[in-house]
């Protein structure tokens, strides 16, 4: 029988061992994926930290997979062997409950998550449901490294922008990682200003963003030059949600990009008055997908990488955790 490699958590905050496996086959409705490429996310840190009571253990992380069909379950439809395709943190819906049945399958109640509670990307292999495999692009297709990010940092940024609304034309993103330089391509792309908010005094990151094209860079402590009308928190830190708040014009709108953040502090009222407004944005819908990717597309979109053998996972983790990753990190299998 055929072997796999994958990297595997045993528990939280133990380290990714590299097993061997069998490869599995897949049942009706699934397919079986080569691995290509697949991102490491900030939610994979937070897989790994016990942070997400969803989770299961063990686990194999990542949910940016980049993967070529190379064996069909029975039922499948939509899909041919030997074609590239995207896979993202929504790995199944029930398809039966009320937020399913309204078109908010992002919301289900009985959702399965891609290297969350199925095991995902940071392997040579990995088993997906058929119908949330997500068509690519020939251009996307050819280039998986730089197209794995784009299935989770790209499509929570597209979601989150979608949430600030067509009215924000001065916007502003908190924590400039993996999908705020992605966002804030396509945000200028639509001729919005976007003001990027690093970690204080990280020069780098600052100069990184300026090279995308935003109008200003500073430190997430400091003030903007001038009022925002929204604001995106990708940074998992509650103590900006106040901070965005008081850079955010009346009327404005802060959005909770992440998955989890630390305890949100107690702040004044008049933060919040004048109509501003605080809302977060919640796993991915497969619309989502296929609309981003075609922007995407579109614009050519293009990730900054740094590119790390599946073997060196754990090194990639700690490399995004202290912030020594300008862009996304990928795992190449």
């Amino acid at each position: 029988m055929s072997k796999m490699h994958a990297m595997v958590l045993q528990r939280p905050g133990a380290s990714l061992q590299l097993q061997e496996q069998f490869l599995p086959a897949p049942a009706a409705g699934e397919v079986l994926l080569r691995v290509l490429a697949c991102a490491v996310c900030r939610t994979d840190l937070h897989v790994m930290d016990g942070e997400l009571p969803q989770a299961r253990y063990p686990i194999v992380p990542g949910h940016e997979i980049v993967g070529v069909v190379e064996a069909l379950g029975a039922q499948v439809a939509g899909l041919r062997l030997g074609q590239t395709v995207g896979l993202t943190w929504l790995g199944r819906s029930c398809g039966s409950c009320s937020f399913c049945l309204g078109k908010q399958e992002n919301l289900c109640d009985e959702p399965e998550f891609t290297g969350c509670t199925r095991d995902g990307g940071f392997a040579t292999h990995t088993l997906a449901d058929a119908a949330f495999c997500l068509p690519l692009s020939d251009f996307q297709a050819e280039d998986p490294e730089h197209t794995a990010p784009l299935l989770c940092a790209g499509l929570i940024g597209w979601r989150a922008l979608r949430a600030v609304g067509k009215e924000t034309r001065v916007l502003g993103l908190y924590g400039f990682g993996a999908a705020a330089h992605l966002l804030a391509q396509v945000a200028t792309a639509q001729g919005r200003s976007v003001y990027a908010f690093t970690r204080p005094g990280d020069a780098d990151g600052q100069a990184f963003a300026l090279s995308l094209g935003v109008a200003w860079a500073g430190g997430c402590d400091e003030m903007p030059p001038q009022r925002l009308d929204g604001a995106i928190l990708f940074a998992p830190a509650g103590e900006l949600v106040p901070q965005a708040l008081g850079a955010v014009r009346k009327g404005g709108v802060v959005v909770c990009g992440g998955i989890h953040m630390s305890d949100i502090p107690s702040f004044p009222y008049r933060l919040l008055w004048e109509e501003r407004r605080l809302s977060s944005v919640a796993n991915l819908a497969r619309r989502d997908g296929r609309e981003f990717l075609r922007t995407a597309d579109t614009l050519r979109l293009r990730a900054r990488t740094t590119r790390y053998p599946l073997r060196d996972a754990n090194l990639a983790v700690a490399d995004l955790r202290q912030g020594r990753v300008m862009g996304a990190a990928v795992l190449i299998p």
